[in-house]
């Protein structure tokens, strides 16, 4: 877990709160389970069983563009971020219905790490 990771994960269940806006409160709480159950064990059947919503939840967030509270200087990268987030939810998906075990973590790593540093952007209240 990067240190963005973790100081994201804390906050997150310190407050208790979540991110503040809904697609990615709602994405994170299927990210997590299997972030800290399924990848640990290795547990690749069920990844893959949970592969089709969690590509419809990331997809919400790329339909979302950017949040409001984006500061200006942010809005460019941040949206550099959104489509390196589509992106990688793609080949997720792909490797989801026909990559090997390999594939799928590399790809479900690239999914955790981007969506990490997106939620890391967004505005606190």
């Amino acid at each position: 877990m990067t240190r963005i990771a973790a100081t994201l994960a804390i906050a997150f269940l310190l407050t208790g709160m979540g991110f503040g806006v809904k697609e990615y409160d709602a994405f994170h709480d299927l990210l997590h389970p299997l972030e800290h159950e399924a990848v640990p064990k290795n547990d690749f059947a069920r990844i893959r069983s949970e592969a089709k919503e969690l590509t419809r939840r990331g997809d919400a967030i790329t339909r979302l563009g950017v949040p409001k509270g984006i500061k200006a200087e942010q809005v460019e990268e941040f949206k550099k971020h959104l489509n390196d987030f589509a992106a990688a939810l793609v080949k997720f998906n792909a490797d989801a219905e026909s990559g090997t075990d390999a594939d799928l973590k590399t790809s479900f790593d690239a999914v955790h790490d981007l969506f990490e540093e997106l939620a890391h952007s967004l505005p606190r209240k």
